[in-house]
């Protein structure tokens, strides 16, 4: 491949209809996507990519039943407390983007501590879109920088700096697993010149085979960004 994404954004869907379709109840799936996670994880880290970000719970997401949503916040307490020192030691830099102060406060300590932790590290960036909308980090980064300075020079690069993830580069390839072909309110800002890739795929069944079927379907495209 000679053109690699230097950031890539996946909306990992279809972990409920991985569950049902095995007769099991959704928190399987749930679970098991944290396998396709690590992989992706890998999968970046050897094919060099800069960014990585995973639209993990959306700000649309707390429609859902009320035992799942405190499933996942659980799922994703316990696996940070797991996880985080061996990605310190893989020298991968862990980010939160969204509302993060509207979490449960345990989530929101470990999730803290993890960046913290990972400050300082220069491998991958790796971002977790938790309690996230395009819509909504865009309307916050205005009501931020109107907070700061009212007569401030209102332009794209000053709106970007009050992002809940400033540093984060406009989206490269952006993939969707199991079949929807929609945003559903995810980097809508950073996604505007991104090359789209959808798959069947059910998320726990993502493999490396199946991102690097991606990073090479991308690696065929023309970006023109407007040009000819």
């Amino acid at each position: 491949m000679n053109q690699i994404p230097v950031h890539v954004a996946i909306i990992m869907d279809g972990n409920g209809r991985w569950a049902q379709q095995r007769g099991l109840p959704r928190f399987y799936g749930h679970k098991e996507g944290i396998s396709a996670v690590r992989r992706v994880v890998k999968t970046s880290k050897q094919e060099n990519i800069k960014y990585l970000t995973l639209y993990s719970f959306s700000t649309e997401n707390w429609k859902r039943p009320k035992e799942e949503v405190e499933f996942l916040f659980s799922l994703m307490e316990s696996q940070l407390r797991e996880e985080m020192n061996s990605l310190h030691q893989e020298n991968i830099r862990v980010r939160f983007a969204g509302r993060i102060q509207l979490l449960p406060e345990k989530l929101q300590t470990i999730i803290s501590d993890t960046e913290k932790l990972t400050d300082a590290n220069t491998g991958l960036n790796l971002t977790f879109a938790v309690n996230y909308g395009g819509r909504q980090e865009i309307l916050d980064a205005i009501k931020r920088m109107l907070e700061k300075n009212r007569n401030c020079l209102i332009n794209e690069d000053t709106i970007r700096k009050f992002f809940y993830v400033p540093e984060l580069p406009d989206v490269d390839l952006l993939i969707r697993t199991a079949g929807e072909q929609r945003l559903s309110n995810f980097l809508i800002w950073q996604s505007v010149y991104a090359e789209f890739y959808f798959t069947p795929v059910l998320w726990p069944d993502f493999s490396e085979h199946d991102f690097k079927q991606a990073l090479e379907e991308f690696a065929r495209r023309k970006r023109r960004f407007g040009g000819i």
